[in-house]
């Protein structure tokens, strides 16, 4: 017998690419039993999964990165990672049946109890995924919804947190062996639960969805009351004259820090992502003593889930109904355009984009400067701070200050002398362009909300 002919350059080629590469660098396996002895819950341990369809490697490299940074956010162990070079993924197993089998043995060697995806799963993926490798799988969007349920603390966060997970478990139900097919009624006659329990029934998963339709019901009424309260929160902003600027920006891009430098918030600050999802909302002043409120918000991502998006909708208009948004991207990021761009995605669906945009390039202590340079020739309206060391926060005060909205109102009055009170709010409020100081009182040439010149029309002018 012959031997088979050695395959050509070609076929070897073509064998590399379509193999799973690991991608450097990114298992955080802890190499001391010790360091995980005093947990009380052990960390999963996973292996991360990813289809490579376009872009270049290092994009790839770079997204599988972004994977394992909110897998060790929430709370897991990361022990490989692997991307397979594909034109789409496979449309029955993500990475197909032959590569499946190869995870497996991957998932099997690492003694991993977790495979992560790095991308959205449909139910037939994700089931056919389960039944090869015989660990749990999550893919990228439920990894997310957990980090947010981890940090959800205010009464509204949960709930749309749990909104969230049930608009993307609905379609996923599903059980081992027949524990949802059993049926909880039966013939009538038959020898089943008794009185109230004959009939056609119903199987345990149609009682699942039933429940989870109920709840999501239930949940939405909830946040649609607590929708109406912050409305009447907004509004009563609004008729005060006091303009709102927003603070956006991908998530760990030093949002929080940033409010805390700017107002001395003492708002939590983490090295992780999402660690703010409840809007914070802080008195600040602009150089000139003109008051204005700053909201830090939850963070975006790249493919931000579509029901984070929905669910918090009601959050996330403070955004779409403030008078400026500081656009906060990582400097010291390898993909700060990204940033840019994934944040901009989510201010769209918002229906945000006509808001004045100023973008605030923070970290600049640690980012390369011929980067910084780069993104401030291409942003406009742009300026780089470090919110760690302070460079940059006095000039971005003042630019705050001359990109909130002037006030509509000409006035001239004069202000008693006992009335301090008014004089205080004109400067807090409006914009003073000239006071004289008479015998009876300040006269003041200003502008100011319409609701304040409406309370100041009985005064001389």
């Amino acid at each position: 017998m012959g031997q088979s002919p050695e395959p050509n350059d070609g076929e070897l080629d073509l064998e590399a690419r379509a193999a799973l590469r690991r991608v450097a660098g990114l298992g955080t396996e802890l190499q001391d039993i010790s360091e995980v002895e005093y947990r009380e819950i052990r960390l999963e341990r996973v292996v991360l999964i990813g289809v490579w369809s376009d872009g270049t490697f290092e994009q790839s490299n770079r997204s599988m990165a972004e994977l394992a940074a909110l897998a060790e956010t929430a709370g897991s162990q990361v022990l490989d990672a692997l991307v397979q070079r594909r034109d789409r993924p496979d449309p029955a197993t993500y990475i197909g049946s032959g590569k499946l089998q190869e995870l497996r043995q991957i998932v099997e060697n690492s003694e991993a109890d977790t495979v992560v995806c790095n991308g959205e799963l449909s139910p037939s993926q994700l089931s056919k995924m389960e039944s090869v490798v015989k660990v749990k799988v999550v893919d990228r969007t439920w990894l997310i919804l957990d980090i947010f349920a981890q940090h959800a603390r205010s009464r509204e966060g949960k709930a749309q947190v749990s909104l969230a997970q049930m608009q993307y478990m609905l379609p996923r139900l599903r059980g081992w062996g027949e524990s949802l097919s059993r049926q909880t009624g039966g013939r009538v006659g038959s020898q089943g639960g008794g009185i109230g329990t004959r009939g056609p029934g119903e199987t345990k998963l149609e009682t699942d969805r039933r429940r989870i339709g109920k709840s999501m019901a239930k949940l939405r009424r909830e946040i649609a009351q607590m929708h109406t309260a912050r409305i009447t929160q907004r509004a009563s902003r609004h008729r005060s004259g006091v303009p709102s600027v927003a603070i956006t920006g991908y998530t760990n891009a030093g949002k929080s820090s940033l409010l805390n430098r700017m107002t001395s918030a003492g708002v939590l600050v983490e090295n992780a992502l999402f660690a703010t999802l409840d809007p914070i909302v802080r008195q600040a002043r602009t150089p000139t003593g003109r008051e204005y409120t700053l909201t830090d918000t939850v963070g975006f991502v790249r493919e931000l889930p579509h029901q984070l998006v929905e669910a918090f909708r009601s959050t996330l208009e403070e955004v779409a109904d403030s008078d400026l948004i500081l656009h906060i991207v990582d400097g010291s990021d390898p993909d700060p355009e990204g940033q840019l761009t994934a944040v901009r995605a989510v201010l769209a669906e918002i229906e945000a984009t006509h808001i004045p945009e100023l973008v605030v390039i923070n970290k600049a202590d640690a980012a390369d400067p011929f980067v910084l340079d780069r993104l401030l020739l291409r942003e406009r309206n742009s300026i780089a701070v470090s919110a760690l060391t302070g460079q940059g926060i006095a000039e971005l005060l003042a630019t705050i200050e001359a990109q909130l909205p002037d006030p509509q109102v000409d006035i001239k009055v004069c202000i008693p002398y006992d009335r301090g009170d008014l004089l205080a709010r004109i400067y807090r409020e409006g914009s003073v362009l000239s006071r004289t100081d008479t015998e009876v009182g300040s006269v003041v040439v200003g502008k100011v909300p319409s609701a304040m010149a409406e309370e100041l029309e009985s005064l001389p002018s």
